[in-house]
Parts: structure tokens; C-alpha cells; sequence
């Protein structure tokens, strides 16, 4: 890693309490990023912010370390809890979140919840129950335990809002506003919106819901970072798997992610990859919580090499040293391609995005150059780059799930009405 996308602020030079600042130099930080150097001056001195910068860029950071410091400073005689919550899209990207918010507070007296779906139910419950600070999750599971009265929204100092393109595109927005109008009027509380883009819709919601907004860009001209080497070939359909298989052998990377459209899509290539040699595990929306983690924890560990993913990953993935990303299938929205090359190339290291031109998805590929404004460079498929393919044998057909007899209620005997 360089440290070319660092500034020449030094977080010991800001508003930060020697006890955040012992947390950052045990972590290997000293230099802030640009959106950190824009952005913490700011919140530092109260003021609310909605920040847009490219994935990897240290956001998490910035607001993690804005809410320490915002309730560090709170002397109020009677502290009541929870005084700051955290939102974020996806479980994957809340419990990052989570990790880092342990990493840099290790030197804090503040106790975190951390709060999703799919699993952990009473375990989540009698922990969001606790004297904790600071709630960090996803908003349909948080919501449930507010309506059990499992805690009250009163006391909220900090509010977060991470990801909140993301929010709206999976139709949190709802979920989000019902949380907001249940805490202090947003005078009384500071708020932060972070996002990889700054769509009118999310500054709709910063202006209704935040006190006065400042915002800032970073790199707007730049949708894509240039530590990213982008290319493109442009596959017939059989011959997409022999040229991922030869990419691979060619480019042994050490850690890497394909992207793929669908859950078939996913199996089909998890198969295959596995059969020529590749450690691989795919990760698709419909894999249970806890299978999903620990396969991101064998990929982090190099147990597995190669994670194949739908776009359930594309998001809140603070991966390090992923080297290559390959789009297998373009994906069907330009931001989503944004975001998956956005896995390589994380803190200032470099990383290479492969996307093959394929004859079903083609389509996409003149929005996503408009999207990014820049052509990306298309290869030739030379021989040498196809390689020789073992096929897995095929998986045994899934047992139906769906009904299968009558129905609970339902007459047998009626016949069906017919329309006249």
C-alpha cells in the first residue's frame, strides 16, 4: 500500500481526544484522508455533513471518529442511552462498521450494539436491551426491537446514515425517515450522511432531516479511482468460463472477486471453479447469515481465494489486498459497477477491473462508459488466454419447496368458477 491518497493532515493536529488518538496510532493512522480532512474540522465543531467520496476512502472512519468525540464531550450529569445510532444498508456493511468502531475505540469507555437481520435474534435483543452507547445496524431489525420497547430513541446525540444511495435503492427510505422523527429535532443532535453518491433524492432527505447540511465532494470529476487499471474482452458466450479460468492462471492473484448477475449464475461458475483447481465460495443474497460470514472471514484468511459474488457484495466490503475484480456478467446498473470494481483498490492500493463484453449483457456497457465518463479498453481473447475446461458434474436437481397438495381451508370438491 502507497500513501499517496493521504493528506498532509495529521489527526493528531485536529479537535481529537488522547484517547481516539491512541486508538488511531494502534490502528497505523495518522494521516487523513481527503474526505476526513474535509470532513472532520466540520463535525468536530458541530456542524452536520453530508459527505460524497469514492468506496475505500476512509468515510468510515470519519464519522466513527466524530461520534466519539461528540459524546466523549457530552458532560451531562444524567447520561442516558443510547445516544448515537449508526444506519447502514446491508448486514455485511454494519457489521464492518462494527469492527472498525472497535478497532479505533478500544481506548473508549463506550459500549456498542451491533444490530441486523437473519439471525441472532434473542442474543441482539438482550444486548440492545443493555446500557450500550452507540447502536450500529440495519434499520428493519432495529426498528423491531424499538417498537418492543427494548429502548427509547430520546437521548440520540448522533445520527448516521451510511450508504444512503444504497437506502433508497432497497427501499429502506421509509424505515430511515420512521427512525429520524423519533429522535431530538435535528438541532439538537448532529447528523452525518455519507455516500458514494449524492443523488437529488439523498440531499432531499439530508435537507428534511439535518440541520443545516454542509456538503461536500471529493473527486466528483472522478467517478472510478485512478489506482483502478480497467480493460475489457469481449467473450461469445462459451467462451466466457475458459477465459476466466485462463485470467486466472495468468494473473494468480493471491485475492480476487467475480461478479455474476444471479444465483446460477454463481453456482454454475462455483462449480466449475472448484473443479479446476480454484478455491472458491459463492455469495449470493439467499445464503444464510452465518454461512455468509464465515465464508467472508475464509476469504479474508485466504482460506478461500477466489470469492464469486452476486451484488449482495458489492457494497460495505472493506476487503484488503484484493487485487483483481472481474466482471463475469456486466452488471444491469451503472452504479453497481462502480461499486463492485470498487472492492480492489482500497486505501491507496492499486487494483485491476476485468469486465467481459459478453453477448447478453453488452448492452450495459455504453451507460456504464457514459456513467464513468471514460472508455474502457477492450483486449483481444488470444488463444493462450483460453484455457483447457474440466466440466463439474451437474448438481442434483433441488427438492420443490413450493405447495404441493391442498391448500389449509381449501374445498377440493368445489369446482372451478367459470367466467361467462
Amino acid at each position: 500500500m502507497n500513501n499517496t491518497h493521504l493528506t498532509e493532515t495529521r489527526f493528531s493536529n485536529l479537535e481529537l481526544s488522547d484517547s481516539i488518538l491512541h486508538g488511531l496510532n494502534d490502528a497505523g493512522f495518522n494521516h487523513c484522508t481527503p474526505i476526513q480532512d474535509r470532513a472532520l474540522p466540520l463535525l468536530l465543531r458541530g456542524k452536520d455533513l453530508a459527505g460524497q467520496a469514492q468506496t475505500g476512502t476512509g468515510k468510515t472512519a470519519a464519522f466513527l471518529l466524530a461520534t466519539f468525540q461528540r459524546l466523549i464531550n457530552d458532560e451531562s450529569e444524567l447520561i442516558k442511552n443510547p445516544r448515537a445510532v449508526i444506519l447502514a444498508p446491508t448486514r455485511e456493511l454494519a457489521i464492518q462498521i462494527h469492527k472498525d468502531a472497535l478497532l479505533l475505540g478500544k481506548h473508549l469507555e463506550l459500549k456498542f450494539a451491533l444490530i441486523y437481520g437473519g439471525t441472532d435474534y434473542q442474543k441482539q435483543l438482550v444486548s440492545i436491551k443493555s446500557n450500550i452507547d452507540i447502536i450500529i445496524g440495519t434499520p428493519g431489525r432495529i426498528i423491531d426491537f424499538y417498537r418492543q420497547n427494548a429502548f427509547t430513541l430520546d437521548n440520540v446525540q448522533v445520527t448516521v446514515m451510511d450508504e444512503a444511495d444504497r437506502m433508497f435503492d432497497l427501499g429502506f427510505i421509509k424505515d430511515i425517515r420512521y427512525l429520524l422523527r423519533r429522535m431530538p429535532a435535528p438541532d439538537q443532535r448532529l447528523n452525518m450522511l455519507f455516500s458514494a453518491t449524492l443523488s437529488y433524492k439523498v440531499t432531499e432527505l439530508a435537507y428534511e432531516h439535518m440541520n443545516n447540511p454542509v456538503l461536500i465532494r471529493i473527486e466528483t470529476e472522478e467517478v472510478t479511482s485512478k489506482a483502478i487499471l480497467q480493460s475489457a474482452y469481449c467473450p461469445a458466450n462459451e467462451q466466457k468460463i475458459p477465459l476466466l479460468v485462463g485470467l486466472l492462471n495468468h494473473y494468480q492473484p493471491q485475492r480476487s472477486i467475480v461478479f455474476v448477475n444471479t444465483k446460477r449464475s454463481a453456482e454454475q461458475l462455483d462449480d466449475t471453479l472448484n473443479v479446476n483447481g480454484y478455491k472458491t465460495a459463492a455469495l449470493s443474497g439467499d445464503v444464510p447469515q452465518d454461512k455468509r460470514q464465515r465464508l467472508l472471514n475464509d476469504f479474508q484468511e485466504n482460506k478461500i481465494t477466489l470469492l464469486i459474488a452476486t451484488d449482495v457484495a458489492a457494497r460495505g466490503l472493506h476487503i484488503p489486498d484484493v487485487s483483481h475484480v472481474i466482471n463475469f456478467d456486466l452488471p444491469q446498473d451503472v452504479e453497481d459497477y462502480v461499486h463492485r470494481i470498487g472492492r480492489t483498490a482500497r486505501f491507496g492500493a492499486s487494483g485491476e477491473a476485468i469486465s467481459f463484453i459478453c453477448e447478453q449483457y453488452a448492452y450495459s456497457m455504453p451507460d456504464i462508459e457514459n456513467y464513468i465518463d471514460q472508455k474502457i479498453p477492450v483486449k483481444a481473447i488470444t488463444a493462450d488466454l483460453l484455457a483447457d475446461i474440466k466440466t463439474p458434474e451437474k448438481r442434483p436437481p433441488k427438492p420443490k419447496t413450493g405447495y404441493q397438495g391442498k391448500r389449509p381451508g381449501q374445498d377440493r370438491s368445489r369446482k372451478p368458477r367459470v367466467r361467462s
